[in-house]
């Protein structure tokens, strides 16, 4: 079959791989569309996976081509977006209810052969079934969103909040539009792509501007969300956040970005800063909320591109052209 993969650090190329085939708990999907996220990008940079190659992908949905021997789940035929979280359900933290930061944490695409490709391997457990008026090659979206929704199940939010975000990429404008959802008085946010941020006003966002100081807000934000990974965004934003508010570090940044906090202020205002490292129970219901139309494929997904073209849409993904980006095989 026709794969995209990271070969080694900074190079992918699109090659034949053998066909997968499935465990006796697995499927085999053939895959519709498989979106790229910056965690690609820093596979691409040697980053997160654990050895290269790799076929990369963790944003997928498609069609359940074969099924393993103990397979009753789902049939052929059946279209699924995929979850690709792998966890050991034995460690500590999988015990205790924190999947996401398993010891032994593995996802599909990551550090197992991803969706990049025409056909993916997947846990069953793994696979949601798409609703029929839901398309295939939309439900790639079903992944970031439900990373978005672990944001959210981490911040807790409570109505009437003052919402600021950084970054109006396909993640910035998922958390605004969930912050839409969960009774926020007012969503604000900064980037410095103006092409991106008349995205955010199409999709309603309360104000837009480059940076902050040209929003009206001088007492702060009680949410303040980084969707950016950047460490000049993250530190603007640290010192946004109004009293008893929370920051959100909910960008990847790279591993060696660091940021001063003021340890005073936080105690003395009562202040908390998190993070939401991505998918915690949290896919099933972005699922459904996508199929009830929490989100506007034609407006999320920029481009749709050939899979031959995968080393070209990581470009363009790097330059920031675009929002979402998919591949189709």
């Amino acid at each position: 079959m026709k794969a995209a993969v990271i070969e080694s650090v900074g190079r992918a190329v699109v090659t034949e791989v053998p066909d997968p085939t499935p465990g006796p708990r697995e499927v085999v999907v053939e895959v519709a569309a498989c979106g790229l996220c910056g965690t690609d990008l820093h596979i691409l940079q040697g980053e997160f996976a654990p050895k290269l190659p790799i076929v990369p992908g963790h944003e997928f949905a498609g069609q359940v081509v074969g099924v393993g021997t103990q397979v009753t789940e789902v049939a052929i035929g059946d279209r699924v977006a995929v979850d690709p979280s792998l966890y050991c359900y034995e460690c500590r933290y999988c015990r205790t209810g924190h999947n996401n930061l398993c010891e032994r944490w593995a996802a599909i695409g990551v550090t197992t052969a991803g969706g990049a490709a025409q056909f993916a391997v997947a846990p069953v457990a793994n696979c949601v079934k798409l609703p029929e008026h839901v398309r295939t090659e939309d439900a790639a979206l079903v992944e970031p969103l439900s990373c978005a929704v672990r944001g959210y199940d981490v911040l807790q939010s409570r109505l009437g909040a003052h919402v600021l975000i950084y970054g109006s990429g396909t993640m910035g404008l998922m958390m605004l539009e969930l912050a839409k959802r969960t009774g926020a008085a007012s969503v604000d946010m900064v980037d410095l792509n103006p092409a991106r941020l008349e995205t955010a006003r199409t999709l309603g966002v309360s104000a837009s501007a480059a940076t902050p100081d040209e929003l009206d807000r001088p007492q702060g934000w009680d949410l303040v969300i980084d969707a950016t990974g950047n460490a000049a965004a993250i530190q603007d934003g640290l010192d946004r956040v109004a009293k008893a508010g929370t920051f959100l570090q909910f960008g990847v940044a790279d591993y060696a970005t660091r940021v001063t906090i003021d340890p005073y202020r936080i105690y003395n205002q009562e202040i908390t800063i998190t993070g939401s490292m991505a998918v915690l129970h949290s896919y099933e219901r972005a699922a459904e909320l996508f199929a009830n139309g929490v989100l506007d494929p034609e407006i999320f997904i920029s481009d749709r591109l050939p899979l031959d073209r995968y080393p070209e849409a990581l470009d363009q993904f790097a330059s920031g052209v675009g929002r979402k980006i998919v591949v189709v095989p």
